[in-house]
């Protein structure tokens, strides 16, 4: 008997709350800052179906949502191939925003159904996910965080006493020719604190303006024996041909494709020798399935995928992807948690420094579907909107 389940309604509950002591640098990167609050702003998406149970997600950008839900009124909530493949047609001329959020959900959705956690629908790997520690960007004028190549060593070291194996560093944007000189600085400094007993990776998240920036950046990464590179200059992190031209310069491994959309592009830029690891993005690449697809197509070409951003479903795709190696937890700071609040989730999902076990890794939940309890009272409290399509 084939299974159904008519989608009847999609409902967004919009709210925000304030974070203390965070703000951001020259515009775009998230930092500590004394004294600040920043107004943080949320959504959870709800797919409600005729039975059953009701599939939820912390969403992202759903300003497409009108679109799709037009389209996934009447469906099938289990036909999620079809589904995707739809939308991710009807959303070309939107770069495919809002795909991401909708499949999540009807993986929570079928997860619960089925009464078994989305990883396991998936056919898993593994249940305990090593992770890295992913810094926040440099501090600006402001002692004892990240204000210097020191401190970002200071920072390493807590990490590996409590039982990360890997750092990532998000070093110091670029407003002058000084900051370039800071980040090859904090790649020596970090290296020699820490030794050989960590993976250290760098991610200058496309900050530096020129190609020959990030060949110096490259270089540095060389010498220190990084794990990777990821997106160092100003094309976006897209141009396959000048990556392949700095991967011919420098021995460093690049990590790149965050930002091209789904798995079509992404397996343009492989072909085009353009990385050596491949980004996965739960909100660029189409939610669950459009991740997989991702995971599937890297190892056809023998190359391994690494999951973009903290994420509950981020932890139930790479549970089931053999060829990746490390959770980015993050993004972590020695003074300020900038992550959502603790109280947004009632139980199934940790996130922040003390997120890891003894041995540097993230244990999953084994609870039907995302396997995450949203705490209602919290996000009622402070809605700002709902919205409902029916």
């Amino acid at each position: 008997m084939t299974e159904k389940l008519v989608i009847k309604k999609l409902a967004v509950d919009e709210f925000e709350y304030e974070k203390r002591d965070i703000g951001y640098d020259y515009g775009f990167n998230t930092i500590w800052q004394l004294d600040n609050i920043m107004k943080g702003r949320g959504s959870v998406l709800r797919i409600f179906t005729d039975s059953g149970p009701v599939g939820e997600y912390l969403a992202g950008d759903l300003f497409t949502l009108p679109i799709i839900a037009r389209f996934l009124i009447g469906k099938n909530a289990l036909e999620r191939e079809y589904l995707w493949s739809n939308i991710w047609r009807g959303l070309r001329h939107y770069a495919g925003l809002g795909l991401g959020p909708i499949d999540v959900a009807l993986w929570d959705l079928a997860g619960k159904y089925f009464d078994a956690p989305i990883y396991e629908l998936l056919g898993y790997y593994r249940k305990s996910l090593p992770a890295y520690a992913s810094t926040t960007h440099a501090d600006l004028m402001v002692k004892g965080g990240l204000g210097s190549p020191e401190e970002y060593a200071d920072f390493a070291e807590e990490c590996l006493k409590m039982g990360y194996t890997a750092f990532k560093i998000h070093g110091w944007g670029f407003d002058s020719p000084k900051r370039l000189k800071q980040e090859v600085a904090t790649i020596h400094a970090v290296r020699e604190r820490v030794g050989d007993t960590m993976d250290l990776m760098i991610d200058p998240a496309c900050e530096y303006p020129t190609w020959a920036n990030a060949l110096e950046i490259g270089r540095a990464c060389d010498e220190e024996h990084f794990f990777w590179l990821e997106d160092p200059f100003r094309d976006g992190g897209i141009s396959a041909f000048a990556h392949r031209k700095l991967r011919q310069l420098i021995k460093t491994p690049l990590l790149q494709t965050e930002h091209l959309r789904t798995v079509y592009p992404k397996v343009d830029f492989i072909v085009a020798e353009g990385t050596d690891f491949v980004r996965g993005d739960i909100g660029k690449d189409g939610g669950v399935t459009g991740v997989m697809k991702v995971a599937h197509a890297a190892e056809g070409f023998g190359l391994d995928v690494e999951m973009h951003g903290s994420d509950i479903a981020c932890q139930h795709c790479m549970a089931a992807i053999r060829n990746t190696n490390y959770y980015e937890n993050g993004l972590l700071h020695p003074k300020v948690d900038v992550g959502p609040p603790e109280e947004l989730y009632l139980s199934g999902y940790k996130s922040g420094m003390h997120a890891i076990d003894s041995n540097g890794c993230i244990n999953i939940t084994e609870k039907p579907g995302l396997g995450v309890e949203l705490n209602w009272d919290f996000i009622e409290k402070h809605r700002t909107a709902t919205r409902t399509y029916e």
